[in-house]
């Protein structure tokens, strides 16, 4: 059956300019507000041209609005997935973890050995399944960035799923708020990143200490001294995004390793910084299927954005 299609462009004197997209697509569409947080669940709403899941998002004059559904279905908001504490299992199966990370929770241990990072935390969800599995990290996220991450249950697992990472075949979207304007929509830096005596990274022209880092970036939404972007990793080197952005004059929020005090806002209150793993996508070690996971913008960020918009 055929979907029905509605769409919309936004113009100057619309009553929906400046508000939620999510009024606009009840207008568009009907029905309750369960309906509509389905549609934008089951990936029925564009927003110029992309696939949009956030129901609160704000639209302006000239934006194209796009959905797409069957009038026949009673779409449903889909069930959380279960929290526990420091994290989200997004998927698991006999060969791999998908977990939505909070912020300020290390994912592994430093030299310091703290206690509780995220391999604890994996390790003892893993052990109460009493299947003997054990969390094997593949990549990571910094202390104070949530998202997605994915661990093999087994060392060869994760060894195939390393590979993937150092061939950079994995997608890696991330989303950022940073201090100030960007002029361009999209954009890219490149640069080579080396380590000082006290860890912090920063570009280099000597190829022989640095390692290459590619940042690919579009912006999502503009507000008086902010910017919502879109990041896609190239590579994954330890701070790229963090440093990247910074050494061009736009610090993340809530990041004054790199930022010094242009990260501070008032309306940032929160010790984390501003950057999410919303995108992993990567091919399953053991049956070769194409595997995407995406994760909700965390609350602190859901916040901001609607009272700066």
């Amino acid at each position: 059956m055929p979907l029905t299609e509605r769409q919309f462009t936004v113009p100057k004197d619309s009553p929906f300019c400046g508000g939620r997209i999510d009024r606009l697509v009840q207008e568009l569409v009907g029905g309750g507000r369960a309906h509509i947080a389905g549609l934008f669940e089951q990936s029925c709403v564009e927003l110029n041209g992309e696939r949009i899941l956030e129901d609160w998002m704000r639209i302006y004059p000239g934006d194209r609005v796009r959905v797409r559904y069957d009038q026949h279905r009673n779409y449903q908001p889909a069930r959380r997935p279960r929290s526990h504490r420091g994290f989200t299992v997004m998927f698991e199966d006999r060969d791999c973890l998908v977990v939505d990370k909070a912020a300020e929770i290390l994912t592994v241990p430093t030299r310091r050995g703290e206690p509780n990072t995220l391999v604890d935390l994996l390790g003892q969800y893993l052990r109460r399944s009493r299947l003997g599995h054990q969390a094997w990290t593949v990549h990571r996220l910094d202390r104070d960035v949530s998202g997605l991450l994915v661990f093999g249950k087994s060392e060869p697992c994760a060894a195939a799923l390393r590979d993937q990472f150092a061939a950079r075949k994995p997608e890696r979207r991330y989303v950022a708020i940073v201090r100030g304007k960007l002029p361009a929509d999209h954009g890219t830096f490149r640069s080579h990143l080396a380590t000082d005596r006290d860890l912090n990274r920063y570009s280099t022209d000597d190829e022989e200490i640095g390692q290459l880092a590619i940042t690919h970036y579009r912006v999502l939404q503009r507000a008086a001294d902010t910017t919502l972007v879109e990041v896609r990793l190239e590579t994954g080197r330890r701070n790229q995004i963090r440093v990247h952005f910074a050494e061009h004059g736009y610090p993340l929020l809530g990041d004054p390793r790199y930022g010094g005090p242009a990260p501070r806002h008032p309306r940032w209150p929160y010790r984390r910084v501003a950057l999410h793993a919303r995108t992993l996508g990567f091919q399953h070690p053991t049956t070769g299927q194409r595997m995407l996971f995406e994760s909700r913008y965390p609350p602190e960020m859901v916040r901001f954005l609607i009272q700066v918009a």
